[in-house]
């Protein structure tokens, strides 16, 4: 792994602090944010499943982060039945910033800090999200992650690289295009085979698509195949994850 690989990835906060909204969120602020989350008390998660929740905060996807924002509350309700969700919020935004919050066991944490990003113009770090998680994995177990983006502008030939260590090491990728571009397409659905997850496109003008998925993912994540399983009797999205998954194994 490239230096340059280990360094991109920081700390972000895992609360808001009062008075700073979208429009602050410049590199001054997240470095404060970075302060404020050394004097945070580590996540007691117990047998909490841990899923990174990794988002493409480039400038077109606004609207999107606006709407995951708004959902990922109902990935922790899902797993509430299953021992309970720990997630970690990485994002990529700008020519070069790539960050990662701690481990966040509440919905209104994750909100706070979500709430204080705003997305920025630049390319796709993929690559970058899957180092850290792979080096995440190293220190705690993580079953899934989940990323959402609509484009690719990177070698996909790195991005199968790291999803296959990934796939070995059992973290599953689903990955939640918006859109159809045919570059991002092929190489999700490579990152999603070789991690033996599932890629499934969604529409941000239907939220209920997203959240379906996303309550699909958190449930493997917090209680593997038999939550996700127990999901699809009543979700035809979570059905086609859990479908995706059983042909798609790495």
């Amino acid at each position: 792994m490239a230096d340059d690989d280990k360094k991109a990835v920081g700390k972000a906060a895992e609360a808001r602090p009062a008075n700073v909204g979208r429009e602050a969120s410049r590199p001054g602020e997240i470095d404060r944010f970075l302060g404020a989350a050394k004097q945070l008390a580590p996540l007691a998660t117990g047998q909490a499943g841990r899923l990174v929740f990794a988002l493409d905060a480039t400038m077109s996807r606004q609207p999107t982060w606006d709407l995951a924002c708004s959902l990922q509350g109902r990935m922790f309700e899902v797993a509430d039945t299953t021992g309970g969700l720990a997630v970690q919020l990485v994002y990529f935004r700008g020519l070069a910033e790539c960050r990662a919050s701690g481990w966040i066991g509440e919905p209104r944490r994750l909100t706070g800090l979500m709430n204080a990003i705003a997305c920025q113009g630049g390319q796709t770090q993929i690559s970058r999200v899957l180092v850290h998680i792979r080096d995440e994995e190293r220190r705690v177990p993580i079953r899934a992650f989940v990323y959402v983006g609509d484009a690719m502008e990177e070698e996909v030939d790195r991005l199968c690289a790291l999803a296959g260590e990934l796939g070995l090491r059992g973290v599953r990728g689903f990955i939640f295009q918006e859109g159809g571009d045919p570059a991002a397409s092929a190489a999700f659905a490579e990152i999603a085979r070789l991690t033996g997850g599932a890629h499934a496109r969604f529409d941000v003008n239907a939220p209920n698509s997203l959240l379906e998925l996303l309550r699909g993912a958190a449930a493997y994540a917090s209680g593997g195949r038999e939550a996700l399983l127990r999901l699809a009797g009543g979700s035809p999205a979570a059905k086609g994850l859990l479908t995706a998954m059983e042909g798609r194994k790495p």
